[in-house]
């Protein structure tokens, strides 16, 4: 197995792929580093709407794999491996690996993002017990019960969507006043007889011996109310993956990495792409 290639490429996301297939078609000995699993945040959407070819959406877990074999069919060699950590060596890029270290003067960052948490009490407990990032995976285990969904924008509302076709209703919980994002989604939203919006509040408790048993909401008057749920579904935002960086880009103020139009960073044969990334101003 080959230690040194052209390009490597780090994410298992569409972006990975993406960038592991342009390389791969140019000729280039491409590696797409996955981790420990494909797909990203795709693997856990129900339907990807908006994306060309696909006008009546496609699920994450079949988009992701389609990129793949796509990337690999043009010649990428793909590994599911983690990178523990970076470093310029000359005018390469060293790729720390448990298998052993990789080497390429072309290193592209598809890292993707992780779910942020809401640190609050319970969260950590009940984590797979009724705590999810995931309404594909869990709202036919929930049929016919409440859930809460913790967030506003575009994820919060798909996923209210995705489980109000399983479960008696949804209550989205959020500190704006109106849910922000897509109009199609919130248009949707809107006409959903069991999906209903709790504004100017936030779950500051999730409640539950074992399994989620509700949450303890607070409003903007700082009034609490305690709401019955089988289920907790949290999107409230993203952090980038970028953990593994330190020391070797400057990040934005957002913690993404900053790239100009041609996804190169400020560091010669560094390049980013995808939701990690974040155009310099």
């Amino acid at each position: 197995m080959s230690t040194e290639y052209e390009v490597i490429v780090v994410g298992g996301g569409i972006a990975g792929f993406t960038a592991g297939l342009a390389s791969a078609r140019l000729g280039r000995s491409t590696l797409v580093l996955t981790g420990d699993a494909l797909g990203g945040h795709l693997i856990s959407i129900e339907k990807v709407e908006g994306y060309p070819g696909f006008p009546e959406g496609v699920p994450g877990y079949d988009l992701c794999p389609i990129a793949q074999e796509q990337a690999a069919e043009a010649g990428a060699e793909v590994q599911m491996a983690a990178v523990g950590a970076i470093e310029q060596s000359g005018a390469a890029w060293k790729v720390a690996t448990p298998g052993g270290a990789l080497t390429a003067p072309a290193l592209i960052v598809a890292s993707g993002t992780a779910l942020k948490t809401l640190a609050i009490p319970g969260e950590a407990d009940l984590r797979g017990k009724g705590v999810s990032h995931c309404a594909s995976c869990d709202a036919p285990l929930l049929k016919g019960q409440s859930v809460v969904v913790v967030g506003g924008g575009d994820s919060a509302m798909q996923e209210a969507l995705t489980l109000a076709e399983h479960v008696a209703d949804v209550v989205i919980v959020h500190r704006g006043d109106s849910l922000a994002g897509q109009a199609t989604f919130r248009d949707r939203i809107a006409a959903s007889a069991n999906v209903t919006l709790r504004g100017n509040s936030e779950v500051v408790e999730i409640l539950g011996e074992g399994s989620v048993a509700g949450v303890r909401v607070r409003d903007a008057a700082g009034a609490t109310a305690d709401l019955e749920a089988a289920g907790v579904f949290v999107y409230i935002g993203l952090k980038p993956n970028t953990a593994f960086l330190d020391g070797c880009v400057e990040l934005a103020p957002s913690g993404r990495v900053p790239t100009d139009a041609e996804m190169r960073t400020r560091s010669p044969g560094l390049l980013a792409a995808g939701t990690v990334r974040e155009q310099a101003r």
